[in-house]
Formats: structure tokens, sequence, C-alpha cells
């Protein structure tokens, strides 16, 4: 099992680029980075992590712009979106930015994608709340489109563009692993259907580990092979008993959530986090 570490990076948190040599050092797997475009001040929208939401979620910076100052300065960590919000930006530049982040990094980007909550923010973009799991469908298939054909072309519900040429390609074959963040059953049906994973979020009321056979068994029925289909928890506890038994359930891999702070809390925190990898 993998270990990765996730943070909103601010401009008050250890920099993206610290923090990456610092992971890197540390033996962790993988450095993983959300996003929020804005957060409308209505707060109509209810946080599902429960409460008032945090105030990282206002201050994020992007999280390709990120992963490009962390890319720069190491050469074996994985540099992960988790999750980037697909439904609010352009396929032919989102397919853009992760080729040329892909080709700089040497084929370490893993595009994690999710179709969001907040109604409020999407609409800023232009993306109805109602037929978001349909767009996010259809721009994960057009981005593929892109990543993979010399003169691609699609045409959707939501996605239209007639052939074209467009590059660099990604160095990853056939493409980046694109992962689908959510929980279970939904977004595990949406792994399944055109993901290269899973990512749910621990810890929010269900217990990942008992859906696991069974989001196997639905990889299973639809001719997924159930081995190709990996499994990345986020949240994750740092008690060894737990990650046992998330390594004896094959789990590919888990994710230590970081606070928005400065290196002198984050350094400690990641010395924490490797010394309980088992």
């Amino acid at each position: 099992m993998e270990y990765g570490v996730s943070i909103f990076p601010t401009d008050y948190s250890i920099s993206p680029a610290e923090l990456a040599v610092a992971t890197e050092e540390r033996g962790f797997e993988s450095l993983w980075f959300p996003e929020h475009s804005h957060i409308p001040l209505s707060r109509t929208s209810p946080w599902p992590g429960g409460g008032d939401l945090p105030k990282q979620y206002y201050d994020c910076m992007d999280p390709l712009v990120a992963l490009a100052t962390a890319a720069a300065v190491t050469k074996k960590i994985r540099l992960c979106t988790g999750i980037c919000l697909i439904i609010q930006r352009d396929p032919i530049q989102l397919a853009k930015e992760v080729a040329t982040l892909d080709q700089l990094s040497g084929g370490r980007v893993v595009l994690g994608v999710g179709a969001g909550w907040n109604a409020e923010e999407m609409a800023d973009h232009g993306t109805a709340f109602d037929s978001r799991f349909r767009l996010m469908a259809e721009r994960v298939a057009a981005i593929k489109t892109i990543w993979t054909e010399s003169k691609p072309e699609f045409s959707g519900e939501f996605v239209n563009f007639e052939p074209m040429m467009t590059w660099p390609k990604p160095v990853q074959k056939p493409h980046p692993p694109v992962l689908i963040g959510g929980g279970f059953p939904h977004a595990a049906k949406r792994a399944i259907a055109y993901g290269d994973g899973w990512m749910p979020i621990g810890g929010r009321g269900w217990d990942v580990l008992e859906t696991l056979p069974r989001f196997r068994q639905m990889a299973a029925e639809a001719d997924r092979d159930p081995d190709s289909m990996p499994v990345s928890i986020f949240g994750s506890p740092d008690d060894s008993d737990t990650l046992k038994s998330y390594r004896d359930a094959g789990v590919a891999r888990t994710v230590f959530m970081l606070p928005s702070a400065d290196r002198d809390e984050i350094l400690p925190l990641l010395d924490q986090y490797a010394a309980s990898m088992v």
C-alpha cells in the first residue's frame, strides 16, 4: 500500500515546493492538492463535512500551478489533484494543462476529479447542478480523447469540437490515471463506468472497508478487472491497526490530510505520519 498526503495550499501554509521536497524525503508516494476557484458568499450549499466551511476552502491556490512548482523540485513523488473540479474547467484547456505537467514532471501526474457540492460556485462557471454528473462523464471522455488521439474530435451533449491538433501529449500511456472521487455507491459506479480508480473519503459516517467487496463485485459485473481499479482512501487516521486493515483489504493508497499550516506545524506531522506507515 502506498501513502500520500493532501493539503489545501494557501499563502499562509507551507509552500507547495517545500512540502513536496519534505514528503519525497520521507518516503511518501504522492502529494495531493484540492481546489475551489472561489466560494460565493451566499453560502447556500451545505458543506458535506458538516458545520461551518473551513477557512482554507476560501483560500486555496490553483492545484495545477502549485503542483508545477512541486514538480520542479522533486524526482519521484506523484503529483495529484484531489479533487479537480472538472465540471468548472474547460476540457480542452485542462487536457493541455495536465499533459504539460505530465511532460514536465516525467510522467508523474494523477488527475483526481469530482463533480463538487457547491451549487453556487459551479453556477458562476455556467454549470448546472442537476446535470453536473453527466457533464463530468463527458469531459473525462473528451480529455482522454485529446490525450490519446493525434486528431481528436468529440460530439456530445455538453462538449463538442471539430477535429484538431493539440500537443503536448502526456508521457504516461495511454494517459495519466483519472480517479473518481466520492462516496458509495454513486461515485463508485462512476469510477467503474469511466474512471481508472476510486477515491472515497473516510470518516464521514460510513465504513469504506465494508464497501470494498461490493465495489469489486460491481467492477467485475461491469467487465472491469477489479485489480485494475485501485482504491485510494482519503482522510486516513495514522494508527497502525487501521492502516494494516486497509493494507490487508487491498487498498492501493491511503492519504493523510494535513492542515493548512506553516512548516513548523507541518514537518512534525509528516514525521508522525511517516512513522505510522506499515
